[in-house]
């Protein structure tokens, strides 16, 4: 059977149906909880409302505040759950894939979203504790869940381009599709809450995990299977874990100066971003469904869908500003552009203007793509796997600890001023781009800002050797 080397339509698949079940997975939780609290059905709104209370001087409106914070500690409390095995396995599997393969890191995190949905599906369905979610979390965890993902996808992209501005191009593409695809799933999820409810949702994302499986086995061609650095498995368990860190190691332990300091303002600027992007943007369906906006399913999915427009804009910016600008100047406008947007969140009280706040972060986007183009960019064709192992340890680690941070900063203070985690959010914004102006005000030439190509650093290795 002939196989193909195009992964773009497994990343739109399973980005697809995790993007459909993600903010149903809040929903539940918060309508479940909220049936807890006043022992009664939740009800949905046929306008743009939920049933909201508005009046602060209402019992009711208490006990609303209140179901805001549990299903906010809720959350963290599961993101928790499965954020330590998830992060070693995307360590390990990552890493090794380039010796080893890239599909394992595409087709594991399949399997686990398949179970995941399952389970969902059984205790939709049934009934049953939310306890049992902690289970389910710990268990996709072991699959490797999204960073193992993403990680091999970028990884098997960057392996398929040979020039430079096309690997920054192509590495966008996919957080296009990210972001495109989750919008429109995002728009999509509320339609089918309102149609066929949350169990056979469930059902539908399942299906597509299952064609997605399908797929990467015995469609999808490996590009580890045609590259130069292919080798045999390890014999042992030990030599596979000293071969896991050896990879890592060597990447920092052996690269020139100039390059290991750049790779690690590059990963540090790449963690404090998404630090700040992550905890800030995963408030707003909590955010949206509190007073004075008490949105239902319908408008939370047209408010992620928003997001489909900010992804094509901030392509569309890296694009056009990758003939003209270099790296680090992209990475500028887009932060900035995230500062914006967040301000404006904070003070957005009305549905109209929470929509508007996708403008001023159209490019918001952009930071993302051009710092693992820029990474991929300063390491060689054989570290390629290494390098993405550690962004996506890095997403793990540093999403968990976002979702968990804001989650608690939003219990804490949604009772007096349910805007200050995304002004936080937005002055957080700071250190990244305090750690860029260092580095633009430092020695650092044009070249070096550019980041060199990887015959530029192998010269440069054996130079300084």
């Amino acid at each position: 059977m002939r196989k193909v080397l195009c992964v773009e339509p497994v990343i739109f698949v399973y980005i697809f149906a995790c993007s459909l079940t993600s903010p149903l997975v809040q929903q539940f939780i918060y309508r479940r909880l909220w049936e807890e609290e006043y022992n009664s059905t939740f009800l949905s709104g046929d306008g743009n409302a939920t049933r909201c209370e508005q009046n602060k001087s209402s019992p009711a409106y208490i006990k609303q505040k209140e179901v805001q914070e549990k299903a906010s500690v809720f959350n963290m409390q599961l993101d928790l759950t499965g954020a330590v095995p998830s992060l070693i396995v995307a360590f390990v599997i990552v890493a090794n894939g380039d010796r080893q393969g890239r599909k394992r890191s595409l087709v594991l995190p399949s399997m686990g979203a398949l179970i995941a949905d399952i389970c969902l599906t059984v205790i939709s369905y049934f009934s049953l504790s939310l306890s049992i979610l902690f289970a389910v979390a710990f268990i996709t965890g072991l699959f490797g869940s999204m960073a193992t993902f993403l990680g091999g996808g970028f990884a098997f992209i960057a392996d398929l381009c040979h020039d430079e501005k096309q690997k920054t191009t192509r590495i966008a593409v996919v957080d296009l599709i990210f972001g495109v695809v989750s919008g429109l799933a995002g728009l999509s999820s509320g339609y089918f809450l309102r149609g066929i409810g949350f169990t056979w949702t469930f059902v539908t994302a399942s299906l597509l995990h299952v064609v997605n499986i399908i797929y990467i086995i015995f469609f999808l061609e490996d590009t580890v299977a045609i590259s130069e650095f292919q080798h045999q498995a390890p014999a042992s368990c030990k030599e596979l874990l000293r071969e896991t860190f050896s990879g890592v190691y060597m990447l920092f332990k052996t690269a020139p100066y100039k390059k290991r300091i750049l790779i690690t303002v590059l990963l540090f600027t790449f963690m404090t971003y998404l630090f700040t992007m992550v905890g800030g943007s995963s408030l707003f369906t909590l955010y949206e469904l509190d007073e004075p906006l008490c949105w239902n399913e319908v408008y939370i999915g047209y408010g992620a869908a928003a997001f489909t427009s900010v992804s094509l804009t901030s392509f569309l910016g890296v694009y056009l500003f990758s003939k003209c600008l270099k790296d680090i100047y992209i990475v500028f406008i887009g932060i900035f552009s995230y500062i914006g947007g967040m301000v404006m969140a904070a003070f957005a009280k009305t549905t109209l203007l929470m929509f508007l706040v996708r403008v001023p972060s159209l490019l918001c986007f952009m930071p993302i793509p051009v710092l693992r183009s820029m990474l991929s960019k300063v390491v060689l064709a054989s570290e390629q796997g290494a390098v993405f192992a550690c962004i996506a340890c890095l997403e793990v680690v540093t999403g968990t600890i976002a979702l968990s941070v804001f989650n608690i900063l939003y219990a804490a203070t949604v009772a007096w001023f349910s805007g200050f985690s995304f002004l936080l959010s937005a002055g957080l914004c700071l250190i990244p781009l305090t750690v860029l102006g260092w580095l633009l005000c430092t020695t650092w030439n044009g070249e070096d800002l550019a980041l060199l190509v990887p015959e530029e650093v192998s010269s440069i290795e054996s130079v300084e050797s």
